[in-house]
């Protein structure tokens, strides 16, 4: 009866000579341990060294740390050459050695070099950087460039072999045409026939289909644009100047007035034309051959211009009588004013005249050709001279001979 209890609590049982806290109680070493675990979680990793000291080791505590990777030094921008061919500078010297001069026009000089590798002879035509000023120039100079890749490995047709760029020039490597132009061999040769003349068109028409087949208008055709490949008395003739040539696009309607005065096709003048006009300049040229003279001739370019808007042929004067009917014939339909009349290359190929074992006669032409032939050639080269020493005049009139180009 003398014991008081305590309301609703119940005595606490003892443990191992400790009271019970209950079910979150902890011994007091258990709750040290506990403690130190959480504070060692919070710290970071630890990695121990142990060095000997006095007997016995002492831990010493280091952090462990990512190793830290140096940043990559950014790499130098790469110096932009605007060049006209698009790509880095490269001496053409380290592929070729540039020997003689061959050529001299109004743009470049052509130099005779030789393959490093192969000890093989090509031409070399450097042309000045400081001619290539404009935009225009410089789109003129690829454009030929890529040109003549696309024709390359055509019959009558230089072969390209690569164009290098350089601070003061651009240089195109080409086949070695050593045989010299059309008419120098003409002339040197001394007496001359109907199937000689057809034997030269042909391969003058062969270019032109060549290029019209491959999406190409040359645009100046004429002799001075013509080499023998070598002085052997049966090499091929091969085009060699591109300049002026275009892809056509087909259904476009050109206005550029292009091309070299005795040569221009009169829908040229009119500023609206097509591939047509390489067939009017091959017959031109065919004209030139069989008689010695143009068939447009006048003292100015005005007077040249106005002659072939005119249209009107001679076919009256010596030789002509001589020469024969089917000769004429093609000249004719080379020379339609109607450029939609006008015969296609490949008609030019077919027709009677001009194709091998055709009806061209091997009857010497009057010899009065070959001395005009030579004066026109003669006069042609003292206007050359004379670009030398005057500057051409680009506008409605420019001077003769000179490749007109103006757009």
């Amino acid at each position: 009866m003398g014991g008081c209890l305590t309301k609703n609590k119940a005595p606490e049982p003892q443990q191992n000579g400790y009271r019970s806290m209950g079910a979150n109680y902890q011994r007091p070493h258990e709750q040290q341990y506990q403690q130190q675990q959480q504070q060692q979680q919070q710290q970071p990793v630890v990695v121990s060294q142990h060095r000997p000291h006095s007997n016995h080791y002492q831990t010493q505590q280091v952090a462990f740390k990512p190793p830290v990777t140096a940043p990559s030094p950014s790499p130098r921008p790469v110096q932009k050459v605007d060049t006209i061919l698009g790509k880095p500078y490269e001496d053409v010297k380290s592929h070729y050695m540039l020997g003689k001069e061959l050529g001299r026009g109004q743009f470049g000089v052509t130099y005779l070099c030789t393959e490093i590798s192969t000890g093989r002879q090509y031409a070399c035509k450097s042309i000045s950087k400081r001619k290539l000023v404009s935009k225009n120039d410089k789109e003129d100079m690829r454009r030929e460039i890529q040109i003549m890749q696309h024709l390359s490995g055509q019959p009558n047709i230089v072969e390209f072999k690569g164009a290098y760029e350089d601070r003061q020039a651009v240089h195109l490597v080409m086949e070695l045409c050593a045989g010299g132009e059309l008419f120098d061999r003409i002339i040197a040769k001394g007496f001359y026939t109907e199937r000689a003349a057809a034997t030269i068109c042909r391969a003058i028409v062969n270019v032109v289909h060549a290029c019209h087949f491959m999406g190409v208008m040359h645009r100046d055709l004429k002799p001075e644009n013509f080499l023998l490949a070598s002085k052997d008395e049966h090499a091929p003739l091969k085009a060699t100047d591109f300049g002026l040539s275009v892809f056509i696009q087909e259904g476009k309607d050109y206005r550029d007035i292009v091309g070299s005065a005795y040569y221009v096709a009169p829908e040229v003048l009119r500023r609206k034309y097509g591939k047509e006009i390489d067939i009017w300049s091959a017959g031109v040229i065919l004209y030139i051959l069989l008689s010695g003279v143009p068939p447009f001739w006048a003292e100015t370019e005005k007077g040249i211009f106005d002659a072939i808007l005119q249209g009107e042929i001679d076919f009256e004067s010596q030789p002509w009588p001589s020469i024969s009917p089917s000769a004429k014939d093609l000249v004719k339909k080379m020379l339609t004013k109607d450029p939609k009349k006008r015969i296609t290359s490949a008609q030019v190929l077919e027709h009677h005249w001009i194709k091998e074992g055709g009806d061209a006669s091997d009857k010497p032409i009057d010899s009065a050709v070959l001395s005009r032939m030579k004066q026109f050639r003669a006069m042609n080269k003292l206007k050359k001279l004379a670009l030398k020493v005057s500057p051409c005049i680009i506008g409605s009139h420019l001077v003769l001979f000179v490749p007109i180009c103006i757009r």
